[in-house]
């Protein structure tokens, strides 16, 4: 299966400065950089970002990556200057493209640097106050890892069926290229459905059934 972890920022694991920084301090850094090139919208302000996010990377030892946004996103970018240039003139246009550059590449910067369990962790500890809302941080952090694991598999499924489309001179052909991601899709869903009810999760505790099935199962 071909990935598409280029395109979600995949962990480089490392041991520089920024790699070592707790997630804790590099996820305000990411926000408040973030807010600060969006609040002032300004040239210099910008400018300044950049320096500061092109530091890290080279701090990172992850220079080579920090161009890759711009190269995954590069048309978007272009309509989004165009217009911005055509209605509102070209420091207008450059401050917007700019600001995404920079806000996109801080945070995938996060990503490079710390692992994602680390992130996973992180969030579950910042949904922890609000269990008091009837919130399950764990379940929402096993939902996220869900997502993150989905969305490559995804990706990458579509990519395969694509090249094989390609290879058998069906490329033009919608149902060549949609059907078989479908059919992946739902396998996948179900059997990562089957590997949790497997391990009780996603039970509920609180249903008359789950004590006579586990009762049951002792049995067996």
């Amino acid at each position: 299966m071909r990935g598409s972890s280029h395109l979600l920022g995949a962990y480089r694991p490392g041991n520089s400065p920024v790699h070592r920084a707790p997630l804790a301090l590099k996820a305000a850094a990411v926000v408040i950089l973030s807010a600060g090139v969006l609040a002032f919208r300004a040239l210099p302000v910008l400018g300044a970002a950049f320096l500061l996010v092109l530091g890290a990377y080279a701090a990172a030892r992850l220079l080579s990556e920090s161009w890759r946004p711009l190269k995954l996103m590069w048309p978007i970018l272009l309509l989004l200057g165009v217009f911005q240039a055509w209605s509102n003139g070209p420091a207008a246009a450059l401050l917007v493209v700019g600001n995404i550059v920079v806000c996109v590449a801080a945070a995938r910067l996060l990503t490079l640097t710390t692992a994602l369990q680390d992130l996973l962790d992180g969030l579950v500890a910042l949904a922890g106050p609000f269990r008091f809302l009837g919130a399950d941080p764990e379940r929402f952090g096993l939902t996220l890892a869900l997502m993150l694991r989905s969305i490559p598999f995804l990706l990458g499924s579509a990519q395969d069926v694509r090249h094989s489309a390609m290879a058998r001179g069906l490329e033009r052909n919608p149902r060549a290229l949609t059907v078989p991601v479908v059919i992946r899709a739902v396998a996948y869903a179900q059997q990562t459905g089957d590997a949790l009810a497997a391990r009780g999760i996603g039970e509920s505790s609180g249903s008359p059934d789950v004590p006579k099935r586990r009762q049951a199962e002792g049995r067996g």
